[in-house]
């Protein structure tokens, strides 16, 4: 599969993590401040340079019920200008209580109510990531 970057794409954060070479493993990696379009894609591009990324994987942020809600198309706008800059395949990923737990984790861990909002958004690219790699893991395949 390669090395993929997960997106955890806001309006105002974008947490990110990375997966390892063989594609099994997800690692949060760091949020950018979401200080407008054009400054995310230039750093977005050069995290792609420098850890040698092969795919893009982009949380969706569905309804409960897998219903398209406002925040889809904000993901959307994101993905088209990634596309536009990037020659890279990039899929988007189902992100559903992603959110939820990132956080009860993060609170088992016993992270203070201000790390873990320091630390959110990376650590939600991570389950992102860490989802989208479990479920196109080949190894888990019967053969």
């Amino acid at each position: 599969m390669g090395r993929c970057l997960g997106i955890d794409y806001g309006q105002r954060r974008i947490g990110l993590a990375i997966g390892d070479e063989e594609g099994i493993i997800a690692f949060p990696l760091g949020v950018i401040q979401n200080s407008g379009k054009q400054s995310v894609i230039k750093e977005i591009i050069r995290i792609i340079a420098e850890k040698t990324v092969d795919k893009i994987i982009v949380g969706l942020p569905l309804n409960m019920d897998g219903s398209k809600g406002p925040a889809v198309e904000g993901v959307e706008q994101f993905v088209n200008l990634l596309k536009a800059h990037v020659s890279l395949p990039i899929d988007v990923w189902d992100e559903r209580l992603s959110t939820r737990m990132a956080e009860q984790a993060m609170i088992a861990g016993g992270l203070s109510r201000r790390r873990r909002r320091e630390s959110i958004d990376q650590s939600t690219a991570q389950i992102i990531l860490q989802s989208y790699l479990d479920a196109h893991d080949k190894q888990s395949l019967p053969e």
